[in-house]
């Protein structure tokens, strides 16, 4: 009679179950890190310097064959970007052009997501107002800029006009739609445990309407940035926009592009905090 052990059997799938597991991750971790003896992935920092270096390149290049007076090279850029720096033209112009875009998009988030979130909210209201929404959405805003002049003239008054009516209709049709994606399935959950309407746009539509809302404001803050500069070169009295228009006008082209630099940078610190923004008040979206 031939004795089978317990070792014979079952311990040897357990162990073997174990050492692939183990095996399996050890495997993932190297193809994560990289092969042995090879460099690792780069990362997305050194993707982008590359970009950069990459860009500044093909920018020399075409500025050879293209002349100082057309595409002044980036060498050229960078004298002309610290002169402005130490006249102040371009710290004064900063400034004004910041106080115009401050004013004129917090305006559109107060507007553009309180009727957001209205119409969202109330059906009957969204219904009625969207197509006229869209319709001014569809709308060259930049063709209303003369009419707006006339009406505010050619003060702060009118820039803000002009930067909260490029920023506001995205935010808005944004948080129009965030609102209305809101899952019915837990609406209709919060109602069978007794939540009222504020509850429910409190705890429910408005944090699942957050990355609809924050995409609009992205966007709303890139058309708020053009809206300022739009402004200000129609008006031609104070900002970045006056000193584009000036530089412009005298031929001065590597004096021109350190005024768009600067509209670059801040467009692109404003759309990485609101993505930082978005990923700490939706983190849980992911």
């Amino acid at each position: 009679m031939t004795t089978v052990g317990v070792t014979d059997v079952l311990p040897v799938t357990g162990v073997e179950s174990a050492e692939s597991v183990q095996a399996q991750a050890a495997r993932d971790q190297v193809g994560r890190r990289g092969r042995p003896g090879r460099p690792g992935r780069l990362s997305v920092t050194t993707w982008r310097l590359i970009a950069l270096v990459l860009f500044l390149a093909a920018w020399h290049l075409a500025s050879i064959p293209a002349g100082r007076l057309l595409l002044p090279s980036p060498i050229d850029v960078v004298p002309a970007f610290v002169d402005e720096l130490r006249s102040g033209q371009l710290l004064s112009a900063t400034f004004a052009s910041l106080q115009v875009f401050a004013a004129g998009y917090l305006l559109a988030i107060v507007t553009g997501v309180g009727l957001g979130v209205l119409m969202g909210g109330v059906p009957r209201l969204g219904e009625t107002l969207e197509i006229y929404v869209n319709a001014l959405n569809a709308t060259p805003r930049v063709a209303l800029i003369p009419f707006i002049i006339l009406w505010f003239g050619l003060g702060p008054a009118a820039k803000i006009v002009v930067v909260w009516l490029m920023a506001m209709l995205p935010i808005l049709i944004n948080t129009y739609a965030g609102v209305q994606n809101t899952d019915p399935d837990l609406l209709e959950a919060a109602r069978s445990f007794g939540a009222g309407r504020g509850q429910l746009f409190r705890h429910i539509m408005l944090p699942g309407a957050l990355p609809y809302i924050v995409s609009g404001l992205r966007l709303g803050a890139a058309l708020a940035m053009v809206g300022t500069v739009v402004a200000e070169l129609q008006t031609a009295l104070a900002g970045l926009g006056y000193l584009m228009a000036q530089f412009s006008g005298s031929f001065q082209t590597a004096k021109y592009f350190p005024p768009v630099i600067v509209l670059a940078l801040m467009g692109m610190l404003i759309s990485q905090a609101l993505k930082v923004l978005e990923h700490r008040l939706a983190g849980w979206k992911a």
